[in-house]
């Protein structure tokens, strides 16, 4: 019997949640603030500038209100802060303090080391030519 046909949107959320996982147990295993998944999503699409909630939750593709959890635990955790936003007298600005810098930059050395191991596996040119499909411009969204 055939597997059945994956379609490609199942097959890029396979390789995302591969990464996420990785990231994670490797994150946690490194006696840092343990993290989520959401965490590490929002982290990854916070600007350095700062980003406000509606951003975020835009961004991330949840409600204002997973994204205003996710940001209230991290600020708890001493890794991000809200700070005014110089353009509007009602919104807040979510960056990283000097602490969720360094875990930003941790979680960069460990995605390089995951890309370097998932060489290791499906082979460099693989993994190049994957990278250079995914960056090509995709277009507006279908009508």
């Amino acid at each position: 019997m055939h597997p059945p046909h994956r379609h490609l949107p199942q097959l890029l959320g396979d390789a995302r949640r591969w990464f996420e996982d990785s990231l994670l147990a490797a994150m946690n295993a490194s006696g840092g603030h343990p993290v989520t998944s959401t965490q590490v999503q929002l982290f990854a699409v916070l600007d350095a500038e700062g980003t406000t909630i509606a951003t975020l939750a835009r961004r991330m593709g949840v409600t204002r209100q997973t994204a205003h959890q996710a940001v209230h635990a991290l600020v708890a955790a001493g890794l991000l802060e809200q700070t005014p936003d110089p353009t509007s007298a009602r919104q807040r600005l979510i960056r990283r303090t000097p602490q969720g810098e360094q875990a930003h930059q941790q979680a960069e050395r460990l995605l390089e080391d995951l890309e370097h191991q998932l060489a290791e596996r499906i082979g460099p040119e693989s993994v190049s030519s994957l990278r250079k499909i995914l960056e090509l411009p995709w277009g507006p969204l279908p009508s």
